[in-house]
């Protein structure tokens, strides 16, 4: 099936997005249990776990039904001030009750391709269909996301879903991530982008051709969105986008 084009919403300011944020992600999580009984959702790290405070005050969530992921990991220890599971963990997984069994954290006392290898093999344990029900993504200046990076060979990757990365341009230099062969199996992708210093590549990742990594991530039978503050849409404005929701 041929990709479905973006749908691309723009928000005044971070608090208005942030709870458009976690009513979208409610919303796909109800979806994902009237489905199949459980909800698997892939997190970025940067400023995205802070969008995502507010769940954690939802009282009608049973949060023993999620299994979350990441859509890349540094390297790093999970205390470590680097770390996307720690980012995550001091917004949100600390203050509610998802078992964690269920959060799939990386392995950083093996060598950083063992580590990629290992979180590949237990994520088709966890879910043996690797269709996430949400990846949630972010891009940064540069137009990279995930541990994706412009120019990079892992734009090319066809057969891993989860691959390492030693040579990231931004640091730390040692990463695993998520490739474009697994978020394409996605049910829904999300992109979260705020700022001003994203303008040019939030157009470049939304025309018909897009030229960046962001831009690239195109789920083969699922949905994609686009979350934008009006910073970072400011260069949309008399241009075509695939579609304005």
């Amino acid at each position: 099936m041929a990709a479905q084009p973006a749908m691309v919403q723009i928000f005044p300011d971070n608090v208005d997005l942030s709870k458009r944020l976690c009513s979208f992600v409610y919303d796909r999580y109800k979806e994902a249990i009237g489905r199949q009984g459980s909800f698997h959702v892939a997190v970025s790290g940067g400023s995205l776990p802070k969008f995502l405070e507010g769940l954690s005050k939802r009282v009608d969530i049973d949060w023993t039904q999620w299994w979350v992921y990441f859509c890349d990991e540094r390297y790093v220890t999970h205390d470590n001030p680097d770390s996307n599971y720690g980012a995550l963990a001091n917004t949100l997984l600390r203050h509610v009750k998802i078992p964690e069994e269920q959060i799939l954290k990386i392995n950083a006392s093996v060598p950083v391709a063992d580590a990629a290898k290992e979180y590949e093999v237990e994520m088709c344990k966890r879910l043996p269909s690797l269709r996430l029900d949400l990846a949630l993504c972010g891009m940064g200046p540069d137009g990279h996301t995930c541990s994706l990076f412009p120019g990079h060979p892992l734009l090319q990757e066809k057969e891993r879903l989860i691959a390492p990365i030693e040579d990231s341009p931004k640091p730390p230099p040692s990463r695993i991530t998520m490739t474009y062969p697994l978020l394409a199996k996605s049910w829904n992708v999300l992109f979260v982008v705020t700022g001003a210093s994203k303008v040019e590549n939030v157009v470049a990742s939304l025309t018909d051709e897009p030229t960046t990594p962001a831009g690239l991530v195109k789920p083969s039978d699922g949905s994609l969105f686009w979350f934008l503050d009006t910073a970072a849409a400011a260069g949309l404005k008399d241009r075509p986008v695939s579609q304005m929701v």
